[in-house]
Formats: C-alpha cells, structure tokens, sequence
C-alpha cells in the first residue's frame, strides 16, 4: 500500500485535493491530511488529519501533493506542485512572462501542469535548472465537474425562473460584492431569477452579513467552507467580476457576466453599470454564438483535458517520475534562507492552530 500526504494552508485546497483522495482509495492506496494555516474542519471521519509534524514524519508517504507554493521541504517523499488555480494572469491573459504562477522556489520535485502552455513553458524552466520535472497532467479539481453530462444549455420547465450563480473575490479594487449586493437582493426579490451566492473567505464580514440576510426563497447562501463544485451546475449563468472560479464554471459551456472585471475578453459579458446587470444576464441566456465559441477556446487554452481523469494522471506521474526521473535530477539548491522561513512559518501555523506551544 502506497501512501501519501496532503500539505493544507487555503481553504480551497480541500476541493482540488478531494478527487486526488478518491483515485487513491480507488487503487486501494492511502492518504492523510496535514493542515497548517486553516481550519481542518471540513475534514470528515473517514479522513486521515496527522495534527504533528511527528506523525508525518512517521507517517513516511512517498510524496506530499501540494496545491499552493511551499511545503515543509524535510517532509519525506517527493513534493509535488498540483497548482491552486489554472495558468491566468491578473489582466486576463494567458502568462508567458515570469509571474508567479511561473515562480520557481526551489520546494518541488514534479510539477503537474494542465495545459499545453504552461507545460511547455515548467518545462523550458525544468531545462535551465534541472532539479525538478514536470508531467502534463490536468487539474484533479476539475475531474468532478468534467465527469459529469450537465454540460451546455440547462432545460426549465416554462416559467421556471433561471438561476445565477455570484461569486466575488475579496479585494477592495476588483470585488463588485459592496457594488451589486442591493441589485441582487432586488432581482431575487422579483421572483424572475433565482440565485445561489457565495463570497471569498477573506471577504470583508460586514458584506458577507449583508448577503446571508438576503437568504429566501429565490436566493441561497453558500458558505465559503461548503464545496462550490458540485453546486455550480445548478446555475444557468455565473455573475463575477475577477474570482477566478468563472473560468471553472466555463467549462460548462454554461455563460459568464461579470461586473467591471480586471481580466476582460470576448469570453464574457461585462457591463460597467450596475443598472445593465439584468439586460446582461438575459443575454448570456440566448448563448451567443460568438460568446461561447471564445468560450470553449478559453478552456482549451486554460485545460487540455475534457475526461475528467486528470487524478489518475497524476499519480501515474508520480509513480513515473519515481521510477525514471528521480534519481536523474540535480540537487536542489540550499535556499537556507528560505528554508529558515520555512520553518519560522510552521512553526507559527501550528501554534495559531494549538497545535504547539
């Protein structure tokens, strides 16, 4: 039985992680959870939670799977860059530059990456310095949305009103929350759509109080904690601004309207005014043509795979790379100052979460 770790410190990371766990119990293998930085409330019985660095070091998996940008580089087994979101830069275009998608610090040993782009720029950067490799795998995140057949135009019964799925990211320059909160409270109230409403964790409290109390009959509150994924094909039409969770619901072939985004392109319907949201939103509805062909061709840029297997690849990855790969890489630099920083880190997530004095 081979075993494995999943390194924690967002929020998000349970929902990238979770179709990992299930393609791991599928090939009758293991895995726990370390969690630093977070909660691991929404960790269940079933799952593995080690709350020490003694019982990972214990544990001994053969790789820590990580979906953000560090890891405790002395946990055993090799680490493994899953990503926490797909290859976007803040303007909206695919990155070629060095951002910080592209960063590389010196914890990983295998990079998974999703599309043909990203891969080949990990492995131009694999090629310069030559201690970690890189395997075009896909994003386990995306394997239950892309495995179920809700894909494309939603049928409703006549007079059933249409549902819009709004989420909002946190920071004060981009989040459209403060700015739509009265105009979607107006629109649920109308009886002529229905709505399903989520916020950043890190979204300011006062706002996230102000949506919970528009909670009725035609608008539903998710909690920030709850899984998004399974709940997003309930929607005929996401409402946005830059969270990057409407690039996932794009893969439905299902429309985005944003308000006032950072990241525009012929792939959504912006509007500028909260007063055009509803004229927006009744035309995402007609699925034009030209909006969902550049749509599609989002996507492929972003994912190249549409079978919903990415989490098998990547353990076969993993299992390749251990076998062919590893012992050809070049040490890794020291980094001791990164290192140090690493520790301190850890050190301080645990006792933020009780778990050391």
């Amino acid at each position: 039985m081979k075993k494995y770790l999943f390194f924690v410190n967002q929020p998000y990371s349970y929902s990238i992680l979770r179709p990992l766990q299930e393609e791991i119990r599928k090939r009758g293998d293991e895995v726990a959870w370390f969690v630093a930085g977070c909660t691991a409330a929404p960790l269940g019985p079933d799952e593995k939670h080690l709350k020490t660095v003694a019982e990972v070091m214990d544990y001994n998996a053969i790789a820590t799977f990580v979906p953000g940008d560090w890891v405790p580089y002395f946990f055993p087994g090799i680490k493994v860059e899953v990503f926490h979101g797909m290859a976007r830069n803040k303007r909206g275009h695919s990155s070629e530059d060095e951002s910080d998608h592209y960063r590389i610090r010196g914890w990983f040993d295998l990079y998974c990456t999703h599309a043909e782009r990203d891969t080949a720029k990990f492995r131009e950067l694999a090629g310069k310095y030559r201690h970690f490799s890189v395997a075009h795998t896909g994003w386990p995140k995306l394997d239950p949305l892309l495995s179920q057949p809700v894909h494309g135009q939603t049928a409703r019964e006549e007079g059933e009103p249409p549902v819009v799925f709004y989420a909002s990211t946190f920071s004060r320059s981009v989040t459209s929350a403060p700015a739509l909160v009265e105009k979607i409270g107006e629109l649920a109230r109308s009886g002529r759509w229905r709505f399903i409403v989520t916020l950043h964790p890190k979204m300011d409290a006062e706002i996230v109080e102000q949506y919970r109390n528009l909670a009725g009959e035609n608008l539903r509150f998710v909690e920030s904690d709850e899984d998004l994924l399974p709940i997003l094909p309930e929607a005929d039409v996401m409402l946005c601004d830059t969270s990057s969770i409407m690039f996932e619901f794009m893969f439905l072939n299902r429309p985005v309207v944003t308000y006032r985004t950072k990241m525009p392109g012929q792939y959504l319907i912006d509007v500028e005014d909260v007063g055009e949201v509803e004229v927006a939103l009744k035309k995402a509805l007609e699925y034009p043509a030209e909006l969902m062909q550049a749509t599609r061709a989002l996507c492929d840029d972003l994912h190249s795979f549409r079978d919903g297997c990415s989490s098998a690849r990547v353990l076969d990855a993993v299992e390749y790379f251990l076998a062919s790969e590893y012992h050809n890489l070049d040490r890794k630099p020291l980094n001791l100052i990164r290192k140090l920083k690493v520790r301190r880190r850890l050190r301080k997530e645990l006792r933020k979460g009780g778990l050391i004095q």
